[in-house]
């Protein structure tokens, strides 16, 4: 195999947990050129990936078949001269491009019913018995049916590239000062409420930072749909300065990479804090931390685990949200603190 097109998920954690997959490629095909078609908001965490050669950004809306615009794409892929595709969501939409593009092995699990558009089909695993996502996309590169019991204890972690000189030119562009220690908080979740920590929260872990480590400087990141969120904590903790939405996710991860902490819901930019290899307190509420992790072993989890957690509900369905609510600003400054004072 010379070449082979990934058609990337469309979330920036899913694509995080698909690395392993292709550091694993890279290790069975060592000649292999890896090139990747991901949603224009997922593609930044693509490019810093050493494993990937192109990247090809994509303005494909969620949800929507675009058929047009996906036989174009698929009309300039068709001479590259792919050997092979492997379509790492499970839409029968995403499976179209490699088909229309006319590659010849086009890799995936079967997902929505997609017999004809892959011709080398995995099985869809059951809820109860999914591996974690690292592994779940790692089998890939493996004939369906494949015996890996052990795949998950070998695959490499998560690894994003950073520059240095970035990172201080997107700095300066904030002033903020490189001088002084820096916390993140990211404290969005675009799935949905169920996977946030409460602002109130947040704001009060700020105050405590503050009264322990009075030089530090915090900023909160994210979306522009996370900017409301940010703001109320700025509001209760005006130490914490809200970024969300005025960074490109380039600038995001520049940031993040010289940051001493970074403190984050269940996410995307909990996941590029892991592989940037920053020190983080990961808070889970709704969602599992063992099939979700944030695979870094500088990573910290809080996570309560009451008796209606993990419910993988958008809302909480019972509406008191004390899978978030009752894990204190305390509890998470712990972890926190050991981090900021460089233990580990």
């Amino acid at each position: 195999m010379r070449r082979a097109l990934v058609i990337a998920p469309n979330w920036i954690g899913d694509a995080l947990m698909a690395q392993p997959l292709f550091a694993l490629l890279k290790t069975l095909h060592p000649r292999i050129a890896i090139d990747a078609v991901a949603p224009g908001w997922v593609a930044p965490v693509l490019e810093r990936m050493p494993e990937i050669h192109d990247v090809y950004a994509t303005d494909l809306a969620h949800g929507k078949l675009q058929l047009l615009r996906r036989w174009q794409l698929a009309s300039d892929l068709r001479d590259v001269g792919y050997d092979a595709a492997y379509v790492l969501p499970n839409s029968l939409k995403s499976a179209l491009i490699p088909w229309l593009a006319g590659i010849a092995l086009r890799i995936g699990y079967t997902g929505e019913n997609r017999f004809g558009l892959l011709n080398v089909r995995h099985a869809n695993p059951r809820k109860d018995e999914r591996p974690p996502m690292s592994g779940h996309y790692a089998a890939l590169a493996y004939a369906p049916g494949a015996n890996v019991p052990k795949l998950q204890e070998s695959l490499p972690m998560p690894r994003l590239e950073s520059d240095l000189n970035e990172a201080s030119r997107v700095s300066a562009r904030f002033n903020l000062d490189t001088r002084v220690p820096l916390v993140v908080f990211c404290p969005g979740a675009e799935y949905g409420a169920a996977k946030r920590w409460p602002p109130e929260h947040f704001a009060a872990l700020a105050q405590i930072v503050g009264q322990s480590f009075p030089y530090t400087q915090i900023v909160a990141l994210g979306s522009g749909k996370d900017s409301p969120i940010a703001q109320q904590i700025s509001e209760r903790a005006p130490s914490v300065r809200n970024l969300c939405g005025q960074t490109s996710l380039s600038e995001a991860c520049a940031l993040i990479s010289r940051a001493s902490a970074v403190v984050t819901n269940d996410s995307g930019l909990m996941h590029v804090a892991a592989a940037l290899r920053r020190p983080l307190v990961a808070v889970y509420g709704s969602t599992d931390p063992r099939h979700t992790p944030p695979l870094s072993e500088l990573a910290k989890v809080q996570w309560l685990h009451l008796e209606c957690s993990p419910c993988f509900q958008r809302e909480c369905p019972l509406g008191h949200l004390n899978c978030l609510r009752e894990l204190s600003a305390e509890q998470v400054f712990g972890d926190l603190r050991g981090m900021l004072l460089g233990e580990r």
